[in-house]
């Protein structure tokens, strides 16, 4: 009875906890500068995280540089995929409570594509049962998370799986794309790509065409669009988010949640 009792607890502080309202165009980036990346994301409702990720000796490392000692350095299964599934549990196959759409985990891969995909694939596959995995072109069904890959993209190796656990990270030079959205859910692109100034006063109309035409042809084929290494402050995010970009890219997790609600974006 005192252990019944005891999960009721677990489970209801736990729901306090993560019941966020989930902010749908929130990324947070550079996992590396938290202590706590996943929960702090999910802490603030953030929909779409980033994990950098090694391929070291048979094993799957979450640090942006290769380390010379791997102590303290958290796996992926560790740091991301078994508290997601933990979430999943408790929330009947959501992340958040209720939360129909997907909840992004962007892998960039650091390491070789030939050396790192195959471990990506395997460990992906134990879980299975809370990933949109990809078949026919399809997500099959739309589970809560929904895997894409960054850095070093493994097209080939991706091509030839029939069942497919993860999609790829579109860059605008993709577009248009014969991968269907559910292959290639996002396009992201450098912030140099599109603006020569950091400051937002010098940013010239021409520079706003150009992104704006990347943008529509994203949303015409149903992707959605980033873009890293921003100027990370309100300002930026505001007119980014009058740009229809839909993911913001940012360090600041608490910063970018006020805004989110202050906004009511």
């Amino acid at each position: 009875m005192k252990s019944a009792l005891a999960l009721m607890i677990v489970a209801f502080s736990s729901a306090l906890l993560w019941s966020q309202t989930p902010l749908v165009h929130a990324h947070a980036h550079n996992d590396y500068e938290h202590d706590r990346p996943l929960l702090d994301a999910l802490h603030n409702g953030f929909v779409s995280v980033e994990a950098d990720v090694h391929a070291i000796d048979g094993r799957l490392y979450v640090v942006h540089d290769r380390p010379n000692d791997l102590t303290g350095v958290p796996t992926l299964e560790d740091a991301y995929l078994k508290p997601l599934m933990e979430r999943a549990q408790l929330y009947r196959g959501k992340i958040f409570p209720g939360y129909q759409g997907f909840f992004y985990l962007m892998i960039d891969i650091k390491t070789s594509a030939e050396q790192t995909y195959p471990l990506l694939r395997d460990e992906l596959a134990k879980y299975e049962a809370m990933l949109s995995v990809v078949e026919n072109d399809e997500d099959q069904p739309q589970k809560a998370v929904k895997v894409f890959i960054s850095g070093n993209r493994p097209f080939e190796q991706l091509e030839r799986d029939q069942v497919k656990y993860a999609g790829l990270d579109g860059r605008p030079g993709d577009l248009p794309s014969a991968y269907s959205a559910a292959m290639m859910p996002v396009i992201s692109d450098h912030y140099r790509r599109f603006f020569a100034s950091r400051d937002l006063e010098e940013i010239q109309p021409e520079e706003v065409i150009k992104l704006k035409a990347m943008v529509q042809q994203a949303h015409s084929e149903g992707r959605r669009v980033r873009l890293w290494a921003i100027p990370d402050h309100p300002d930026m995010w505001r007119f980014l988010r009058s740009l229809d970009v839909d993911l913001i890219n940012t360090d600041h997790l608490s910063e970018l949640r006020e805004f989110f609600v202050a906004e009511g974006d």
